[in-house]
């Protein structure tokens, strides 16, 4: 990481925030080899336990990619009976479809795509677009969320397990990716301002809510691959080896949205390769060295010759000009820090929370 990141700071030996942050939540967030085995062996005993009676143990999101479906392999091999799904914001490229389908098929798992309605996720996704922040995943994110808690509800399940983990998503600056996903203040006010659109039919779910399905219905998030030693270039091939699974690019590029988001606008726009924040993640969980991730960066992060084509299919489907897309992109960039935001809240509550469950394995 560098000044790219507009809120890096260096201590007297060089050491920035976020290395010194992932490295202090190393005790709870990522394996620990003997004390994980025995804490995951404890939470799939309490998850068979609520699930007794019932057809599904957990709920799992999959996305196509190597840590969900990672993430899938894992909790089927640990004995739990996962209800996957999908949520569907019209995105996804041929292969992350291939890659749900031949893991369900094999593994004989039940499934539920849950399609959001195009017309009006493509009007809210515009509006972050034509407010030109860097957040333009915020709708599906809050979507995934919101979506998944109420699945997880409608079926009784206790527990959602995810592929997010330690190891390869420790290090993400909030201003590359404001990833408080609870924050519908920040989300309303650039639906209301930016969108032709009310929010009507695309689920979403604030920091109040999300207290409910917490506190209330007790659904508990469990992420897996923090208790396993999770290497991700190793969980690729041994899904590629095992289950079909297809490469598609980078992080996240499971969506096209995506690969032409984090691959090619942030880095020319926002000055914010997205790779700079996976290589740390590994260099801090020990999987790659710091040479290595300069060597990977010395290359453009994205494929000029398919820039253009790239651009042709994302006009298109918002149903805009290529000259309109043009002119959202040569706006001025802005952060979540542009916009009107619950920040200072929702870090309240998340101190809150964190002194009661105090050290505690998530």
């Amino acid at each position: 990481m560098d000044t790219s990141d507009e809120d890096i700071v260096f201590d007297e030996n060089g050491f920035c925030n976020h290395c010194t942050g992932a490295l202090t939540n190393q005790t709870t967030d990522t394996y620990q080899k003997g004390e994980s085995e025995k804490a995951w062996e404890g939470i799939v005993a309490n998850m068979k336990g609520k699930g007794g009676g019932k057809k599904y143990d957990c709920i799992m999101g999959v996305s196509g990619g190597v840590d969900s479906c990672y993430a899938v392999y894992l909790a089927v091999k640990s004995g739990l009976r996962p209800l996957l799904m999908h949520m569907d914001n019209g995105w996804d490229s041929d292969i992350s479809v291939k890659n749900i389908k031949n893991l369900v098929e094999r593994l004989g798992l039940d499934y539920i795509s849950y399609v959001l309605d195009w017309r009006e996720f493509r009007e809210i996704q515009l509006a972050f677009l034509k407010a030109s922040s860097v957040d333009l995943e915020i709708p599906t994110d809050i979507g995934i969320l919101a979506s998944i808690f109420e699945t997880a509800d409608k079926y009784g399940i206790k527990y959602i397990v995810s592929g997010g983990n330690a190891s390869s998503e420790s290090i993400l600056p909030l201003t590359w990716g404001y990833h408080v996903k609870r924050d519908l203040k920040l989300y309303k006010s650039i639906v209301k301002r930016y969108a032709s659109v009310k929010l009507k039919k695309i689920p979403h779910v604030g920091i109040l809510k999300e207290i409910y399905f917490r506190f209330v219905k007790n659904i508990r998030t469990i992420y897996i691959l923090n208790y396993f030693e999770y290497d991700k270039d190793k969980a690729r091939e041994f899904l590629k080896e095992n289950y079909g699974w297809q490469d598609y690019g980078g992080k996240h590029h499971e969506s096209k949205i995506t690969a032409f988001w984090q691959g090619y606008v942030m880095p020319t726009k926002f000055n914010m390769d997205y790779r700079r924040v996976t290589c740390s993640s590994q260099i801090v969980a020990g999987q790659i060295t710091r040479e290595e991730a300069l060597k990977m960066l010395e290359s453009l992060p994205y494929d000029e010759s398919v820039v253009g084509e790239q651009k042709a299919y994302v006009a298109k489907k918002y149903s805009i000009s290529q000259e309109q897309l043009e002119e959202y992109l040569a706006r001025p960039p802005k952060t979540y820090k542009d916009f009107p935001n619950n920040k200072k809240l929702i870090d309240f509550l998340i101190r809150q929370y964190k002194r009661m469950y105090k050290n505690k394995r998530l």
